[in-house]
């Protein structure tokens, strides 16, 4: 079993960032294939907003959901069950080593998830494995040196050149969203169909609300943590990179693209 380090940890900060992700907005890509009676697994289910979502979709079809925080996973259910997501369950799950049987899900599903592993090609594979013969394994991940934003503030620089050293610190690859297709390749698959798609903080509020998210990260989260931890920078490097935010986020004409890669493979 391996043991893969979070980048970006389970603070609760980030845990309500990523509660207010839906399907339409992180798998578009995916919806014209789900179809109701499908079986599915989201691997790396976070708080559960886009599993509830998917739930919906395929019902009646069985809906599992991964995570390997078990606090996660409760507020997971809970969303479940305040929006009568009954089809969907939420469980504990290694991805290297899913405890489910050969050929046993129409969809396999993880969003922003490969991006973290040491060993994404051993990911895929697994994913590959439990996935019905002409299933559809669908991959989502952000691209963080494809990222802009303007103004070109020094402290936004900053944080990406430290957020890349911990990310490769622990041997995972940031910039996962340009390898996706690779890697998929290099897991045996044949019949890949690559697409992108991109989030964007330009409006008030949108700003507001990055700004917001990655300060608070840079200062309280796993990001603190393993940049101090490592000697990255110090307390006045990450004061100085959250007020970076802070100041963008200000900018009446602030923006800030992240590109996502996107994949749909089919099990042969």
């Amino acid at each position: 079993m391996k043991n893969e380090v979070y980048s970006h940890g389970h603070h609760q900060g980030v845990v309500s960032a990523h509660a207010i992700r839906t399907a339409a907005d992180c798998a578009a890509y995916l919806l014209p294939h789900l179809e109701p009676g499908m079986t599915l697994l989201d691997v790396g289910c976070g708080p559960g907003s886009i599993t509830a979502d998917l739930a919906e979709l395929v019902a009646p079809g069985e809906v599992i959901g991964l995570a390997r925080s078990e606090d996660v996973l409760e507020q997971a259910a809970e969303l479940a069950a305040l929006r009568g997501s009954e089809n969907a369950t939420f469980a504990s799950g290694n991805i290297y080593d899913l405890d489910f049987d050969d050929d046993t899900f129409d969809v396999v599903h993880a969003h922003q998830v490969l991006q973290h592993l040491a060993d994404p090609v051993g990911a895929l594979y697994e994913l590959r494995r439990v996935a019905k013969p002409g299933g559809i394994i669908a991959g989502r991940d952000a691209d963080f040196h494809g990222m802009g934003w303007y103004p070109q503030l020094p402290e936004l620089d900053e944080w990406m050149e430290t957020y890349q050293q911990i990310a490769r610190g622990t041997h995972a690859e940031p910039d996962a969203g340009r390898h996706l297709v690779s890697w998929a390749l290099a897991a045996g698959f044949h019949d890949i169909t690559p697409s992108s798609s991109n989030w964007l903080y330009a409006t008030e509020e949108k700003r507001a609300w990055q700004g917001s998210v990655w300060s608070e990260r840079v200062l309280h989260s796993a990001y603190a943590e393993q940049a101090l931890a490592r000697g990255l920078t110090d307390q006045a490097g990450l004061e100085r990179i959250g007020q970076g935010w802070r100041d963008w986020a200000k900018a009446p004409d602030g923006w800030s693209l992240i590109p996502n890669g996107e994949i749909l493979a089919r099990k042969p």
